[in-house]
């Protein structure tokens, strides 16, 4: 059956149109971004269609390259978790690729046809991260994803190729400690397929390098997720990058890592394995809580927009890697639900970000006034529905997540993560709703502005209709929360 061959279609579509797409762009670098686009349509249109069919039936995939079994063959293995994600970051990829062609000349000039090239392989490596069954297979996928991270980071400003520097540096340090644990686990269990390790590690729990492992991978990972204080690299690399590199890394890159530390976490080692170890659980909840004020709090002091949102991504983060910690069903659907949301929330916002510097020149926070408003309504009105979102406010999308959490961490009885998803919310609305203040109200207007002679000067369709999906999503999110949910329960490995 077709369903059986879609997890491999799905990659492999990336790394088709990489090839089509520098083939062609060089003789014509204005084919480089529709093709882009299409490619990622493609694989969206997979992803659906494998989703829709995972619901209907039920039925996990694995595919077997060259139909040699495990553990001797390599598999993609596409469940509910993987069909979940794959679907997230295929649409968020697609959307932010078509919005690109608003600024794709002005942001990349001569290296239109590299760039989309680089962003193929990028979608590459992290559906490989998510389909494969393979510890190890896991790691080049990861690899490939991060070196094309790398390259897509460093088009930018003038600073751009700095942060880019500085990732490679901590983002290499991330990958090796992550084999490096790979390494020990094939030293007990003599395999690297995650199916066959799950049934042999709970026998495994006595041996300290199970647990070293462990520590190992949740600290390489934890660099690719940005887990605080693991974050150092992120901020400069999202503020410096292009604002289609922002929009496409930050809303999907830390989410497929998170998604690692799940798969690792609850699939591999199993949530009873996992917490009848040293507390790693609530260590990694605590992290992640001083993550999620930390961010919120430097969010606050940022004059730059981008660094705002890149600070407030490393809070975000925070609330998904909480959830994990929480190892309950309700955490676990509010972190895979703040997947889904902060990936169309922060993917909005970014967009919104170029949208304002293309027609700006500029995305300085107090150098907004109300004209903007009039001059961009349609992006200030996608600025507004995300930004409300991350706050928390119902029916939108953001509200939920941040719920489900609350009920999870009321359910282990843990008054702080409850108390730092309260703090966190109202730090989020200082920094956002200043900028609402500003761009809807007349307060702080420059004395000379004269707001009836302000026209309109919005972005084109193709920067417009990405923004407005994404924040029509967030509605639709809210409402369908429930049945959202219902089906992140029935995959919770409990």
């Amino acid at each position: 059956m077709i369903e059986t061959h879609l997890p491999v279609a799905i990659v492999f579509t990336y790394l088709l149109f990489a090839v089509i797409g520098t083939a062609v762009s060089f003789r014509n670098k204005d084919w480089a971004q529709p093709l882009a686009v299409l490619g990622a349509g493609v694989a969206t249109l997979f992803s659906i269609i494998a989703f829709i069919s995972f619901l209907n039936e039920g039925e996990i995939v694995r595919y077997w390259f060259g139909n040699w079994q495990p553990p001797v063959g390599i598999e993609f293995v596409y469940d509910g978790l993987s069909g979940f994600i794959s679907l997230v970051i295929n649409f968020v990829a697609f959307i932010v690729l078509w919005h690109s062609g608003a600024n794709a000349k002005a942001e990349f000039k001569s290296k239109r046809h590299v760039y989309y090239s680089v962003a193929m392989l990028l979608m590459l490596g992290f559906n490989g991260m998510v389909m494969t069954g393979d510890l190890f297979n896991l790691y080049v996928f990861l690899e490939i994803s991060s070196l094309a991270s790398y390259a897509l980071i460093a088009i930018g400003n003038k600073n751009a190729p700095f942060a880019a520097f500085r990732y490679l540096i901590i983002g290499t340090v991330g990958g090796t400690l992550y084999l490096l644990g790979v390494g020990f686990l094939y030293t007990i269990t003599g395999t690297l397929n995650m199916i066959d390790m799950e049934a042999m590690l709970p026998m495994l729990m006595d041996n300290n390098v199970a647990i070293a492992a462990l520590v190992l991978i949740l600290g390489g990972i934890g660099v690719k997720a940005a887990l605080f204080p693991l974050h150092g690299w992120l901020p400069d690399a999202y503020t410096n990058a292009s604002s289609t590199s922002s929009a496409l890394i930050a809303p999907i890159g830390t989410k497929v890592a998170a998604y690692v530390l799940f798969r690792v976490v609850l699939y591999v080692y199993g949530a009873d394995t996992f917490e009848s170890m040293i507390p790693i659980d609530y260590i990694i909840g605590l992290l992640a809580s001083v993550g999620i004020i930390y961010g919120s709090v430097m969010a606050i002091g940022q004059k730059e927009l981008k660094k705002m949102l890149a600070y407030s991504s490393v809070s975000q983060i925070g609330y998904i890697i909480m959830g994990l910690s929480l190892m309950n069903p309700f955490g676990f659907a509010g972190a895979l639900l703040h997947v889904l949301n902060h990936a169309f929330m922060k993917a909005c916002l970014f967009l919104v970000s170029g949208n304002l510097r293309l027609k700006l020149g500029h995305t300085r926070v107090f150098d907004f006034d109300s004209s903007v408003a009039k001059k961009q309504p349609w992006t200030m009105f996608g600025f507004t529905v995300a930004a409300i979102s991350m706050v928390g406010l119902p029916p939108l999308a953001g509200f939920f997540s941040k719920w489900y959490l609350a009920i999870g961490t009321v359910q282990n009885s843990n008054w702080l993560f409850l108390a730092v998803i309260l703090v966190s919310s109202l730090l989020n609305a200082v920094y956002f709703f200043r900028i609402l203040e500003k761009v809807y109200t007349n307060k702080d207007n420059p004395a000379d502005l004269d707001l009836d002679a302000v026209e309109q000067d919005e972005v084109g369709f193709n920067g417009k209709a990405p923004v407005m999906i994404l924040a029509i999503g967030l509605l639709v999110i809210g409402l369908t929360n429930a049945a959202i949910v219902g089906f992140l329960f029935n995959i919770f490995p409990g």
